[in-house]
């Protein structure tokens, strides 16, 4: 369901059962959740009554639906967007880059990334790349790197994973768990697509049995053996589509000698 182009919107009531469905409501359990009526709802779905933006902005929150995609149902319904797309770069930005900025240094020695919605790296500290750069030459793999291509690719970090197999198949379930809005739009469906045609990851599933209450990656370099897992951090109330879509992953070593 993108919202990046007004020709390529589907109807505003096609979107709004599509969300609806995602978050498995019924018409009368959005009018309960929205205290508008059940009537008026159907109306709009089928196109017989035109919303008011506050209206939008009513069942956009009960279904905890995304930025980005809230400015899809302004766009389809005649209304201009609502929440801009500054670049992470931006002045506009500053406040949200400077805290990172601390949180990746603060992170020293160990790796942290920042990823976009579609698990591209926009930011590291400088443990990262030479973390991974100790494994492979990144620089010849084009920007914007992304992590789970790094991750998946046997000409990647793939070949020193221990039991990849099941680190693999966690991260497949990373990317619907950790989606914003937990639905996977058009480019992460075709991500996932990208990653299950690497070798061997088609018949990937996840462990039925977790052992731990978190998920390892350990990284072997000839005798030595480099034991991580992730913490995530979002941006809480983000205001704007940047800021709502970044991720910040701190990677912590699993000896907790190494903290």
């Amino acid at each position: 369901m993108g919202t990046h182009s007004t020709h390529a919107l589907p109807p505003l009531g096609e979107l709004l059962r599509h969300w609806r469905q995602e978050r498995g409501k019924s018409q009368l359990d959005l009018s309960m959740d929205t205290g508008i009526s059940q009537r008026h709802l159907s109306f709009v779905e089928s196109g017989r009554s035109a919303p008011s933006r506050d209206l939008l902005s009513v069942v956009s929150d009960a279904l905890n639906i995304p930025l980005r995609e809230r400015n899809g149902l302004l766009l389809a319904s005649g209304y201009a967007p609502q929440y801009s797309e500054p670049s992470i770069d931006t002045e506009q930005m500053a406040i949200v880059t400077g805290a990172i900025d601390r949180m990746l240094k603060q992170h020293e020695p160990h790796p942290a990334l920042v990823l976009d919605r579609h698990w591209n790296v926009v930011r590291t500290n400088e443990a990262a790349p030479r973390f991974f750069g100790s494994f492979i030459d990144l620089e010849k793999r084009p920007k914007p790197r992304n992590l789970l291509d790094l991750m998946f690719d046997p000409a990647g970090m793939r070949p020193y994973v221990d039991e990849w197999e099941k680190v693999a198949a966690g991260l497949l379930q990373r990317v619907q768990r950790e989606a914003v809005g937990q639905v996977l739009d058009a480019e992460l469906q075709e991500l996932v697509k990208r990653l299950r045609e690497y070798p061997g990851a088609a018949e990937l599933k996840p462990s039925l049995a977790p052992q731990s209450p978190v998920l390892p990656i350990t990284f072997r370099r000839g005798k030595q053996r480099f034991s991580y897992f992730s913490l995530i951090t979002t941006i809480g109330t983000p205001q704007c589509i940047t800021a709502q879509e970044l991720r910040v992953e701190c990677m912590f070593p699993t000896d907790a000698n190494g903290l």
